[in-house]
């Protein structure tokens, strides 16, 4: 993105520069591909809340999380010409922001011992019974102080589970989306959404039971 914004104007062919945010990604992508980087800042001005939040989401950290945006935007422009088109420009996008955002993590993490359960079994052979949790976004059903304990209870799940929960439940994405994203099937984005969902659901039904008033307090 840095790279972008110095160099303003058309591109070295005299292209028409971009001014109108109303122009849809592929158009604006297409424009980029052949030069025009204000045709970039256009699209990168318009992911960048979206970037920023997810990074944020995984790294929980603002620093860490705005040094992921800019490694993101920049590996995007400079690979700009790699992307095809057979996904969504904000799908491609995503990928490579969590993988600047994973790779942060994981040189944060270096060194520490996870005690997930082992995960080689066949996640597409999970029963997928999401009862109530799978109408509307978990979000959705909690106030202020329990969306704080919600966070946390993120913040307890392995990075595997984390990621689409946040994909899925906080970014809204589908689950072919977050499939294509994480480089996951379709069934193992929903045997690990399901996991999160109920590893989450056992923390608040927790909190909520040690809360004053709560039935046998």
């Amino acid at each position: 993105m840095a790279e972008a914004q110095r160099r303003p104007g058309g591109d070295e062919d005299g292209n028409r520069s971009v001014s109108a945010p109303e122009l849809d990604d592929t158009s604006l992508v297409a424009r980029a591909q052949k030069g025009d980087t204000q045709a970039f800042d256009v699209l990168a001005q318009r992911y960048a809340d979206r970037v920023h939040r997810l990074t944020f989401k995984v790294l929980r950290q603002e620093e860490d999380a705005e040094d992921a945006l800019q490694e993101a935007f920049l590996s995007a422009y400079r690979n700009l010409g790699k992307f095809k088109g057979d996904s969504a420009f904000s799908t491609w996008l995503y990928r490579v922001a969590m993988n600047a955002a994973l790779m942060r993590l994981r040189k944060r993490r270096e060194g520490m011992v996870s005690i997930e359960e082992p995960r080689n079994r066949d996640e597409s052979q999970v029963t997928l019974q999401l009862a109530d949790w799978g109408r509307t976004p978990i979000e959705e059903m909690l106030n202020d102080e329990r969306r704080d304990e919600l966070n946390h209870a993120v913040d307890t799940l392995d990075d595997d589970l984390a990621q689409v929960f946040l994909l899925r439940e906080v970014e809204g994405l589908s689950n072919s989306e977050a499939a294509e994203i994480l480089g996951l099937s379709v069934p193992a984005v929903k045997s690990r959404l399901h996991r999160a969902r109920v590893q989450l659901r056992d923390v608040l039904n927790r909190y909520l039971a040690g809360r004053p008033g709560a039935r046998g307090n």
